[in-house]
């Protein structure tokens, strides 16, 4: 009997610099061991140093990609990252009820660029809430996109605020939460999740280092990928924090371009030396 494929499916933009986006999640999906299917919400002229131009696809191209995908290979996990309009998102949440089965959906709710550029509008991000929230089964905001999700002037710092943004996140139709810690001001990346009405939290020592390209993305699809391998969220996450950090941290090593460089998807591979396609289940 042949093996099956654990496969992960991202619906996010194009990253040509290879560091976030598309790029990002497939080189992810492959380091942790599963096959990586995508539909691409945009394509984007970008660099280590910011976004130039962004080019959204078509509704109809969004449809035409899902559909020969979802008709022909089972989808054991979504990652969603970039959405870039209302449209889209309107798209990608009638999209997903099309699925077969109940595959974990993970919703890193990207709102603007790490360099700044916004990548949604409020009406976008109010039909990302009413959408999308409900149909995923875990959103990944920063503290900063956690602020703007809940229209608050300053951004939850303690640990008691951000538990108190993440019920609020659970109340605006998310069914569990994981805020970001890597914004706050201490030496520790701090991560909360709100899955249910329990909190679990993860901490681990910031790495120096300017290749940070991509990171959001890398942990979402990480998390996915863990998720579509049978692990329960709260281990996803474990594992997903453990591979970002190995990711980082060997990147940092490295200097591409002339910004904030990618990180090293592929740590893992290179050290142990990649002697089989990763992604085949028993391996």
């Amino acid at each position: 009997m042949k093996k099956k494929y654990t496969t992960v499916l991202t619906i996010a933009g194009s990253d040509g610099s290879g560091g976030a986006g598309i790029q990002a999640d497939l080189k992810t999906f492959a380091a942790l061991e599963c096959y990586g299917l995508s539909v691409i919400t945009a394509l984007t002229a970008q660099n280590t140093r910011g976004i130039n131009a962004i080019y959204p696809m078509s509704e109809a191209s969004l449809v035409e990609q899902f559909r020969a995908i979802a008709s022909d290979i089972p989808i054991d996990a979504v990652k969603i990252g970039m959405a870039g309009s209302a449209s889209i998102i309107k798209t990608i949440a009638l999209l997903l009820k099309e699925l077969q089965g109940t595959p974990p959906i993970i919703l890193d709710t990207i709102l603007a660029s790490s360099g700044g550029t916004p990548l949604l509008s409020e009406e976008a991000i109010q039909l990302m809430k009413k959408e999308l929230f409900p149909l995923a089964s875990l959103i990944t905001p920063n503290i900063p996109e956690t602020a703007r999700l809940l229209g608050m002037k300053k951004a939850p710092a303690t640990p008691e605020s951000i538990e108190a943004a993440a019920m609020k996140l659970l109340e605006n139709g998310a069914n569990a939460v994981l805020v970001k810690g890597g914004h706050g001001e201490d030496d520790n990346c701090r991560d909360c999740l709100l899955d249910g009405n329990r909190f679990f939290w993860f901490s681990s020592k910031k790495i120096t280092t300017n290749n940070t390209h991509g990171t959001g993305c890398t942990l979402s699809s990480a998390i996915a990928a863990f998720m579509a391998k049978g692990e329960k969220m709260e281990s996803a996450v474990e594992k997903a924090k453990n591979y970002l950090n190995d990711a980082l941290l060997s990147g940092a090593a490295y200097r591409l371009g002339n910004g904030n460089g990618p990180l090293h998807h592929q740590c893992r591979q290179w050290e142990c030396g990649l002697k089989q396609l990763p992604w085949v289940d028993g391996l």
